[in-house]
């Protein structure tokens, strides 16, 4: 017997240095056999700075470390030019090295801000960069070169794509952080800075190791009071802590700030007094940290204020901030996530989509010089699958940033085993054909495309406390592809993952093939089954934002609507029957999005409202495919424990373990999404499954059918995430109760699966026998060992299960569930499942 949910093995404390707190920058040693047998190292490092806030003078230190690390070799380190004579790994900016050439460097004119030079020859390793952080970023790529035991010679220029390759974290000032599943933040605690930094600084060395030069360290829902005297000398510790990375430190605003802290009766933006109040906090801010990168701005979205309260532009607005940073050579990102949250549902024509075009097109050209304008990659929120924002192309006189989420708010909550890259990619490599010419966002976010001074990209990523940084070792391949793409959006996903695995779990070839394997399929299998041919992420939009629950996303006022009813689905968005948003793309775009024939079918039901008998361009119908793509998708699902289970020994046991117990929660939890999203569809619709599956399962034991003891039946809320809609709990007053049923399966080895729901505020305690026989104990306690936003209902954010494996059973054997009650977890059960080897429930 084995069980197959990792509780039992989930492991008390990890080592410290197995812990994912090094991230990619594990510098593992090297095996001998990955070593060429004429490696032959420079004799010294010489990196051109000894001041400690350099980071010239970190890539001395972290050349040193690193290579001690992977080869066991001590280089000794310099900092003058004339203290060692011999081969080095000689680090500096351009201008600081002057004429003490080693070769040929003439290409060292070519580099662009931040970009370096790397040169590998005879024995002589020369890294320039033409920013000092340039040079760090060529150390980085140095150092990431022979810890996957690529020791060739190399002569390379590589500049960034985009001068902006910022981080947002959405911390707020207790230490709580808004979406970010991984514990609190590193930033903020009791309303404060603390006084340990050492995890500021560990992420700004994993930040610049990916080319990242920016980070907003507060939520975009901005806290006033980050601004009195005490947190700006904070703020200032923490620039101190990322300065030697080259990492600049910017903050989120709250545009009320004047009244609300600073007691003016107004904070309209034209208002004298509000400029003047801006302009002395921002001189203070510049004055403890002369390097502050900028701010970030959320207005008039979701009840944040903004200069629409007094009739003014989104410009005005901006244009306020801009001119206070702009003597301090500062940047104002200022989001373009503006919409109208209560509009009506009952109106057709309405569409969230549409705002942020409306909002700001007409603004074109009003924006000052160092004001970019912030745009979510699709016109929605983060969904497993959006068009690009139209947005990127009407706007062509402003400065624009791509803003793209690594935390995985809508996308399984870190988790759930998402990559997602190839969703990014999608998006960066979209053509939006402006003026009838190649548009790809990427060259509009850099500036290319309309010849724009600045742009680039903002991603959100919300690291926590917990020493995988994000929650989980895997959800870190999304952050390291993020930097990387920032710097080089034309690099494959696949590419740059694999490049991950080497650094992150060694180039083993099983390992980097599972890794390689289960990662790009998670994005195809997540968006299978959650919400695909563009509906969006069919999950509880009103609560968590984590489980199935696709009636939440209509008939409110958030605009993320599907328009599902009993004949057809999706929303018409299209300019001669629909909302008009399809018209807001540039005449080639909008032409192919126009008409269902030349709509894509993986974006059909985003764009057109069809029949759910309506023929796809695969020959299946709507309402088919929704029900085998989200079969489809949980089936993947439950191969990715197994192929990770291949890598027993050839992963440290901490880490192997840690994301074992993942890869199996999702494999349970996607079953409950496929059971829900399909039931939802065949009882709105009425359609049934071709495959005869949904609704039908015949391994199952549903808990209401068995002899209960102390259980009484409950409804759940969406009903559809219950099999056969209907849950038992324990009956109140009574602490424990048992469920029984004898098992008329012919004899054999089966799974036993065990669907329950797990609660926040209360840990129930579950036994499992077998004609009496002791199989498994477990708790209701995943919020002790999961991320994700709990729930206080029976619901599919708390529906899951535990999988005991290879049970022998014989026909007419008895199974009993027991549970015991701990505060409003009243242990409930939903089903058992008798699973013969092999079969997916």
């Amino acid at each position: 017997m084995r069980v197959s949910w990792g509780l039992l093995a989930f492991p008390a404390a990890v080592s410290a240095i197995e812990n994912g707190i090094n991230g990619w920058l594990r510098y593992a040693p090297l095996p001998s056999d990955q070593r060429p047998s004429n490696l032959r190292l420079p004799g010294a490092i010489m990196a051109l700075s000894s001041n400690k806030s350099s980071p010239i003078y970190t890539a001395g230190q972290e050349l040193q470390a690193g290579i001690k690390s992977i080869l066991n070799q001590t280089l000794p380190l310099y900092h003058e030019p004339d203290e060692y004579i011999g081969s080095t790994i000689l680090v500096a900016t351009t201008g600081d090295f002057n004429g003490r050439q080693k070769g040929d460097v003439k290409a060292a004119a070519t580099l662009a801000d931040d970009g370096y030079l790397l040169r590998i020859r005879a024995g002589n390793v020369v890294i320039l960069g033409q920013t000092e952080r340039g040079a760090l970023y060529g150390a980085f790529d140095y150092l990431s070169r022979i810890a996957q035991g690529r020791f060739s010679d190399a002569d390379l220029v590589s500049n960034p794509d985009a001068p902006i390759r910022w981080v947002n974290q959405w911390d707020n000032m207790d230490g709580s952080i808004e979406r970010g599943f991984a514990g609190p933040s590193i930033f903020f605690s009791n309303n404060a800075i603390p006084k340990n930094l050492n995890r500021v600084s560990q992420y700004a060395r994993l930040l610049a190791s990916i080319g990242i030069n920016g980070i907003i360290v507060n939520n975009v829902n901005a806290n006033a009071n980050l601004l009195t005297d005490a947190n700006i000398d904070g703020l200032g510790r923490i620039a101190d802590a990322m300065r030697p990375y080259g990492v600049q430190v910017g903050i989120s605003l709250n545009f009320a700030s004047p009244q609300t802290l600073g007691g003016l009766a107004t904070f309209d933006p034209l208002d004298q007094s509000v400029i003047s109040w801006w302009t002395d906090k921002t001189n203070r801010l510049y004055k403890r940290i002369p390097d502050m990168a900028g701010y970030l701005v959320k207005a008039n979205s979701e009840g944040q204020p903004g200069p629409l309260t007094y009739n003014r532009t989104l410009a005005d607005g901006a244009n306020l901030f801009a001119k206070a940073v702009q003597p301090h050579g500062g940047i104002v990102m200022f989001r373009a996530f503006v919409y109208d949250n209560h509009i009506n549902p009952a109106d057709l024509k309405a569409d969230r989509a549409n705002h942020a075009v409306e909002f700001f097109k007409g603004l074109d050209g009003q924006f000052l010089d160092n004001v970019v304008v912030q745009i979510k990659y699709g016109p929605i929120d983060f969904q497993v699958r959006e068009p690009a924002s139209p947005l990127f192309a009407n706007i062509p006189q402003t400065n624009t940033a791509i803003e793209l989420q690594i935390t995985q708010e809508y996308l399984g909550q870190q988790s759930h085993l998402v990559y997602v890259a190839p969703l990014w990619k999608t998006v960066l490599d979209f053509d939006l054909r402006a003026d009838g010419e190649p548009s790809l966002v990427r060259d509009v976010v850099a500036g290319r495309r309309f010849s724009n001074k600045r742009g680039g990209y903002a991603g959100v990523v919300n690291v926590g406390t917990n020493t995988t940084w994000l929650g989980t070792h895997l959800a870190m391949s999304n952050l390291y592809a993020y930097g990387r793409l920032a710097w080089d959006p034309t690099q494959a996903p696949q590419a740059l993952l694999e490049n991950w695995t080497r650094l992150t779990f060694g180039s083993d070839p099983l390992v980097l093939g599972v890794i390689t394997e289960i990662s790009m399929a998670s994005w195809p299998a997540y968006e299978n089954y959650t919400g695909n041919l563009g509906i969006q992420t069919l999950t509880d939009i009103l609560y968590t934002h984590y489980g199935p629950n696709p009636a939440s996303q209509d008939n409110n006022g958030w605009g993320q609507w599907t328009r599902a009813d009993h004949d057809g689905i999706g929303m018409d968005r299209t300019v001669s029957t629909g909302t008009g948003f399809s018209g807001q793309y540039p005449a080639e775009v909008a032409e192919k999005f126009e008409t269902i024939e030349t709509t894509p079918d993986e974006l059909l039901l985003w764009f057109h409202h069809v029949n759910y008998t309506h023929v796809l361009k695969s020959g299946k119908s709507v309402i088919q495919h929704f029900y085998d793509a989200h079969y489809a998708g949980a089936e993947t699902a439950q191969t990715f424990p197994i192929a990770w289970e291949s890598l027993r020994k050839k992963i440290d046991i901490e880490r192997f373990n840690d994301v074992l117990f993942r890869l199996r929660y999702q494999a349970g939890h996607s079953i409950v999404w496929r059971d829900s999203i399909c039931q939802f569809y065949y009882n709105l619709s009425g359609i049934p499954d071709g495959a005869g599956r949904v609704g039908k399962h015949e391994y199952r034991i549903e808990a209401e059918t068995m002899t209960l003891k102390n259980y009484k039946l409950t409804g759940v809320n969406p009903v559809e995430t219950a099999s056969n809609l209907t849950a038992v709990v324990l009956v109140p007053n009574n602490t424990s109760g048992e469920a029984t049923t004898k098992l008329n399966f012919d004899s054999g080895k089966y799974d036993i699966a065990i669907n329950y729901f797990d609660l926040i505020g209360g840990k129930a305690r579950y036994k499992a026998f077998l004609n009496g026989k002791f199989l498994l104990e477990w708790a209701g306690d995943l919020e002790d060992k999961l991320g994700h936003t709990f729930s206080t209902k029976l619901d599919g954010h708390s529906a899951t299960r535990v999988t005991i494996r290879d049970v022998q059973i014989q026909k007419g054997d008895v199974l009993k569930i027991t549970g015991v009650a701990d505060g409003n977890e009243l242990a409930p059960l939903d089903y058992i499942a008798i699973l013969p080897q092999g079969v997916v429930d």
